[in-house]
């Protein structure tokens, strides 16, 4: 994997957060390809397989990366859109069989990455 391009006014220990949210973004949501499709899906969706624990696991990253983004500056509305985006994914994501389809098109984690990283390109 490549490392993103970043603007020169991004700060370094920004641009350094936002490769690694990318990386764990991807890692959730499109980690593997379905053979024969273009579908990708993460370990996100593999999680969500498990009954129960499965979704509740696949939140952690999503709050990590929200506390990240908190860290980083956002400002409270950008927090909330990325909540609402993992909240929707955990309850939609937790109804089995519909969940699991939903999560692969979803990609929660990877929009409330491109959220960050847009709020921060444009900030600086």
């Amino acid at each position: 994997m490549t490392q993103a391009f970043h603007p020169p006014t991004i700060p370094r220990d920004h641009a350094a957060t936002l490769d690694r949210l990318d990386r764990l973004a991807q890692r959730m949501d499109s980690a593997f390809g379905i053979p024969g499709t273009r579908i990708r899906v993460g370990w996100d969706s593999i999680l969500g397989l498990v009954p129960g624990i499965g979704d509740a696991l696949a939140i952690a990253p999503g709050l990590y990366i929200i506390g990240k983004a908190r860290g980083m500056g956002a400002p409270t509305p950008l927090l909330l859109r990325m909540g609402t985006n993992s909240a929707v994914d955990f309850a939609v994501g937790s109804v089995p069989l519909v969940g699991d389809i939903f999560d692969i098109g979803f990609k929660s984690h990877r929009r409330n990455v491109a959220l960050l990283r847009r709020h921060i390109e444009t900030r600086t």
